[in-house]
C-alpha cells in the first residue's frame, strides 16, 4: 500500500447505517481514513470537516438524494471524485440532471464488491 493511499480520506454516505459502517469499516482497514454517514446533510457537514479526496454515495435515500449531496461537497470540495451507487433504475435519470448541471459522477451498481470498491479507489488520483 502507498503513502498515497494511506492518507486518502473517504466519505462514505448511505442511509441504511449497516452498509455505511461496513464500508467504512473495510476502507479504514485497507489503510484509508474513512468516515461514515447516513444522511445528505451529515454528509455536507463533513465535508465541510475533513475535505475528502473521495465520497462513495447511494443515490436513493430518504429526504435529499446522494447526488443533491455529491454537487454540494464538489462545490466545496472540487478535487473530491465522486462515486454514486445505486440498485435503482430512476438513478439514471438523476444523473443525466447533474451531468446537464456540469457535473461528472462515476456511477457503480449495487451490490458493490468491496475488493472491486478498493481496487477502483487505488485507481483515482
Amino acid at each position: 500500500m502507498t503513502t498515497n493511499q494511506a492518507a486518502r480520506r473517504v466519505l462514505v454516505l448511505d442511509d441504511e447505517q449497516v452498509i455505511a459502517n461496513t464500508l467504512a469499516l473495510i476502507l479504514n482497514r485497507s489503510g484509508f481514513e474513512a468516515r461514515a454517514v447516513y444522511t445528505a446533510e451529515a454528509a455536507i457537514q463533513s465535508a465541510r470537516e475533513i475535505s475528502p479526496d473521495v465520497l462513495i454515495s447511494d443515490v436513493i435515500m430518504d429526504g435529499s438524494t446522494g447526488i443533491d449531496a455529491a454537487i454540494r461537497i464538489s462545490e466545496m470540495a472540487p478535487n473530491c471524485h465522486v462515486i454514486l451507487f445505486s440498485g435503482q433504475a430512476a438513478t439514471a435519470d438523476l444523473l443525466e440532471r447533474a451531468k446537464a448541471g456540469g457535473h461528472r459522477f462515476e456511477l457503480i451498481i449495487k451490490p458493490v464488491h468491496p475488493r472491486a470498491l478498493l481496487e477502483r479507489l487505488k485507481q483515482i488520483h
